[in-house]
């Protein structure tokens, strides 16, 4: 009997009571005074307006006029107009609705709170504010207060001081500021825009996850992967699997599994098949490497690829422990290291080498410059050990070559290189052939320098400055044991013919598997089955006690706020249920 009586709705005070059996049949007219607002008492709900109607048979509310809801200490509603069922514990609020709890606050034309669920639900347009987080928009929007949990469907955009976001589902955790996205979603930021199909972020801390078609936006560079997470506190990024780097200013693009990049010092690092793309209209420069940096300012980008360095253009490839290319001076350093030269005092040295058509130059160091405006091969130098092979393509086993201290070269306009000095210590070994590519002889000299001219990667003309000894022989007179310079060291099964050949040394690689986030979960019905079954009693009670003829087909109080296609899909359940006792 105590548990009937605390169901029942209670008016602790009211102004002035009266009755109006044409417009309110059954119903009591609460009005307020000067004092104060009528109050209803409903369980742990009290209620505060100007008027209110009450039915009592359908233990139902009406209440007007500056309507207070409150519920314990967490739940504070304030709207134009509430209607209360103490049968469904269902309450519909409209105009001007403010529902507020301790972690946020949330303002509607029109709001359902289900007392019994613990749960609020918007369809026509909402917004969310919690102070540290930000202002949340949405059509549609679900709260789970024991969760803490908001759901929100349909054109969800979250601003704050320091991003805005936009999705289409968005799960919103205010204790917490976590937030899941799902669908096409942005976050924008003074410096990113991050675009993902599946992400969080953490608006409290700023960072986040994006996944499923990933991207970031860093003002000039692009940022795609498989998975990205993302500090905008430093404006760091870190990708795996799958990324692609673009530099939109300098027309680069870097490729690989492992990325970081530091936007504030603009600085990228990337691993795993590290690619570097140089774009160029007719024919782009590739490098790869074991590990790529890119460092400095848009207008001045320095990249550094090192351990198995690897360079590969249609005209020119390269190999060297690292390469370092400067995209404001055109300036390629080619660069071996120490600690990777052989033990073996007997082995040949280790250094970086170039191939240009027919012909591979090695040396302690070798620098290619370019012109980057006209994206055209200039000039190359080679420090130390300068050595130029080129086989003879006639002869089974015979190569020129050419030794000296100190190489320059200059390219012509078709990236081929036309004109060399040699100077210092030079040695040579020429195979001199006629008009008609018949074996003249073999030229072997020493002298101060060379210059030599090519054409389509064979010698034109060479001139010796200080020549100290030369000789040419007949191929049959020629000492076997000096066909080659010391130092010879033909490598043309290392040199990359294709993209693809820069990659043929790489291990294999295993990519990890990402984890990622669980798949959204679209919202359960806020009018589920256990609420339509509340209501569906009401329905019941409300024809069943005392109604008269007349209201048998009247739809109850408990029913009548229900969105329309709840409406109809109530009217189908009970149908099939009528169907179901006639058979």
């Amino acid at each position: 009997m105590q548990a009937q009586e605390k169901k029942k709705i209670e008016i602790p005070y009211s102004g002035f009571l009266d009755f109006d059996e044409v417009k309110y049949p059954g119903a009591q007219i609460f009005t307020r005074d000067d004092s104060q607002q009528v109050h209803i008492k409903h369980g742990s709900i009290d209620l505060w307006c100007d008027r209110a109607i009450h039915y009592s048979k359908e233990k139902f509310i009406e209440a007007f006029g500056h309507v207070k809801m409150i519920e314990g200490d967490t739940i504070n509603m304030t709207s134009k107009y509430i209607e209360y069922s103490g049968k469904t514990e269902l309450a519909f609020a409209s105009g001007d609705v403010v529902l507020t709890d301790p972690s946020s606050t949330i303002t509607s034309d029109t709001l359902y709170y289900d007392k019994l669920k613990q749960q609020t639900f918007y369809k026509s347009g909402g917004t969310v504010v919690k102070d540290s987080s930000g202002t949340i928009t949405s059509k549609i929007g679900r709260y789970y207060m024991n969760l803490k949990k908001y759901q929100f469907v349909e054109d969800v955009v979250l601003v704050n001081k320091d991003a805005t976001i936009n999705s289409n589902f968005f799960d919103f955790y205010s204790d917490t500021g976590l937030a899941y996205l799902f669908g096409p979603s942005t976050i924008t930021t003074e410096t990113s825009k991050t675009y993902c199909e599946k992400g969080f972020y953490d608006t409290e801390n700023k960072i986040g996850y994006a996944l499923k078609n990933a991207k970031i936006d860093y003002d000039d560079r692009e940022i795609l992967g498989d998975s990205l997470y993302f500090d905008n506190n430093t404006s760091f990024a870190s990708a795996s699997n799958n990324i692609k780097v673009t530099d939109t200013i300098n027309h680069s693009i870097i490729k690989g599994h492992y990325a970081e990049v530091f936007k504030e010092k603009d600085s990228l690092f990337i691993t795993k098949r590290a690619l570097a793309i140089t774009v160029q209209e007719n024919d782009s420069i590739y490098m790869h490497a074991d590990k790529i940096m890119v460092t400095g300012k848009p207008e001045h980008r320095i990249v550094k690829a090192y351990y198995n360095a690897k360079l590969y253009k249609s005209d020119i490839s390269a190999k060297a422990d690292s390469i370092h290319a400067d995209q404001k001076t055109g300036l390629t350093q080619l660069i071996n290291l120490d600690r990777f030269d052989s033990s073996d005092a007997f082995s040949t040295k280790r250094r970086p080498i170039l191939w240009n058509i027919k012909s591979q130059m090695t040396g302690d160091t070798i620098h290619l410059i370019s012109n980057p405006k006209t994206e055209k091969l200039d000039s190359l130098l080679v420090y130390n050990n300068a050595f130029i092979i080129s086989k003879d393509t006639l002869s089974e086993n015979g190569y020129s070559q050419i030794y000296g201290m100190h190489l320059k070269g200059w390219f012509n306009d078709e990236n081929i290189l036309r004109k060399i000095n040699i100077n210092k210590n030079a040695e040579s070994i020429f195979y001199v052939r006629n008009d008609k590519d018949e074996l003249v002889g073999i030229d072997k000299a020493k002298s101060g320098s060379i210059h030599m001219l090519f054409e389509n990667g064979d010698i034109e003309e060479y001139n010796r400055i200080n020549q100290i000894d030369a000789k040419m022989y007949p191929e049959s007179q020629y000492p076997e044991k000096e066909k080659i310079l010391k130092g010879f060291d033909w490598r043309e099964d290392e040199r990359p013919l294709s993209v693809e050949d820069l990659f043929k040394d790489d291990e294999p690689l295993v990519l990890p598997i990402i984890e990622g986030l669980d798949d959204y979960i679209p919202q359960e019905d806020f009018f589920d089955e256990e609420l339509l079954k509340r209501i569906e009693k009401a329905d019941i009670e409300a024809k069943n006690e005392d109604a008269t003829p007349k209201d048998k087909d009247k739809t109850s109080k408990a029913s009548r706020s229900l969105p329309k296609n709840i409406k109809n899909r109530k009217q189908v359940l009970n149908s099939n249920k009528v169907i179901k006792k006639t058979k």
